[in-house]
Formats: C-alpha cells, sequence, structure tokens
C-alpha cells in the first residue's frame, strides 16, 4: 500500500462530473490497482475514488505540479492534480486473513448453509466460504434461474456489512462464468440505513431468526 499526504485538487470524469478544490488530503493506493482520495474526517469513507481495475499514469505539468490520471476499463478518469507532496511511503502489508466472525455469526452461516432454501425457492448452495481477492463470500449460491447469488451473513446488518458485500459483488461479477452475480444481506437485526443502501444497490435484505434456523421455532424468516 502507498500512502501520500499531499495538497490536491481532483477532478471525476465519467458517468457523472465531481470536483474536490486544492486542499490536503490523502491519496491509498493498495495493491489491488485501487486509489482513493481521504480527509480527516468521514471515518472510512473516501471523498473520491476509482475502483480496480484501474490504472494510474504519473505526469510533471510543469510549475511543480504533476497529475496523477487513474483511468478504468470504461473510460471513466480520475483526475488527481497535486500540487506539493509531503509524505510518500509504500509499505507491503502481505495477505490479510479477513474478518474472523463471532460464534453466532459462524453458527448462522453453518445454520443458512444446511437451509438454503431459506432464501428461496429453488436456491442451491454452491460454496461456503467462496474466496475473492479481497476475502470469503459466506456463501455462494444459484437460484432457481440458475443465476449466482452472493450471501453475506451478520450477527448485526449496518452499512459496513452491505459495503463489504458491494466489494464482493463488484470482483465476482468480473468473472464471466458466474455473471451476473446478485446479492442478499442477510441478518439478525438490520439498521435502516443499511436497509436503504442495499436497496438503492440492487441487494435484498433477509432477516434472520436463530432459533427458527435451529429448528426452535416454526415461525418463517421475514423478507424485506
Amino acid at each position: 500500500m502507498r500512502l501520500v499526504i499531499a495538497r490536491c485538487r481532483v477532478d471525476y470524469v465519467g458517468r457523472l462530473t465531481a470536483h474536490l478544490p486544492m486542499a490536503r488530503r490523502l491519496l491509498l493506493i493498495k495493491a489491488d490497482g485501487s486509489v482513493s482520495i481521504h480527509a480527516d474526517d468521514r471515518a472510512y469513507k473516501p471523498l473520491n475514488w476509482m475502483s480496480p481495475p484501474c490504472w494510474l499514469v504519473e505526469d510533471s505539468v510543469g510549475d511543480g505540479k504533476s497529475l496523477w490520471l487513474v483511468t478504468n476499463k470504461a473510460g471513466e478518469e480520475l483526475r488527481i492534480t497535486i500540487e506539493e507532496i509531503e509524505h510518500d511511503s509504500s509499505h507491503e502489508l502481505g495477505i490479510d486473513p479477513g474478518l474472523v466472525k463471532d460464534g453466532v455469526e459462524a453458527h448462522l452461516q453453518e445454520l443458512l448453509a444446511e437451509h438454503v432454501e431459506t432464501l428461496g425457492s429453488g436456491y442451491t448452495l454452491v460454496r461456503r466460504e467462496y474466496m475473492t481477492a479481497i476475502g470469503p463470500v459466506d456463501l455462494l449460491c444459484r437460484n432457481a434461474d440458475g443465476e449466482s447469488v452472493a450471501v453475506e451473513i451478520k450477527r448485526r446488518g449496518d452499512i459496513d456489512g452491505v459495503e463489504q458485500l458491494t466489494r464482493y459483488l463488484e470482483l465476482l461479477n468480473r468473472d464471466p462464468l458466474l455473471a451476473p452475480v446478485s446479492g442478499v444481506f442477510a441478518a439478525q437485526q438490520i439498521k435502516p440505513q443499511a436497509k436503504t443502501l442495499a436497496g438503492d444497490r440492487g441487494i435484498r435484505c433477509l432477516v434472520l431468526d436463530y432459533d427458527a434456523l435451529r429448528g426452535t421455532d416454526s415461525a418463517e424468516l421475514r423478507l424485506f
């Protein structure tokens, strides 16, 4: 991972346009090729970014300034004009083991894999812990039409979980043997903000009843 702190201006040109005026920001260039621009707030959320596959070209534009041109396969561009670099370092993080689920989440995954029809009539399980370049998807399934479905399981469903599933879907949909891949976000509780974000991204939400999956409650799961 490369970390750069710089005074920069950012222009995004693609399906829409966006502009960030000159200011001091953190630029992250990850091993997967992604580039993101961060301010000193917003927690994890970047101000702007380009997801892989994308390509970064650095060039001088005079007056001590440089231009980073980041382009993806759709021809969209992230133009980063750098006035001054205050810090530039690279770090090898190695392969991340991924998020380790707690006991309830791990058991929910096991139970949902055993009772995959909970997701809908005609669903079949392809594999648990289906590996991607950024970590394992909890369940990879196929629906009644034979289409691929990625399922992310949480005990408490919030925006972070939806973002995680979104990243998985971006990668899985690049595989012609799997695409198109839709998503299901499953949790015992799902926050309203997470439901809204999931709906905006075409991800279906499923509220899980832990006791029902264990066979101690006959009530059906609720779909939203």
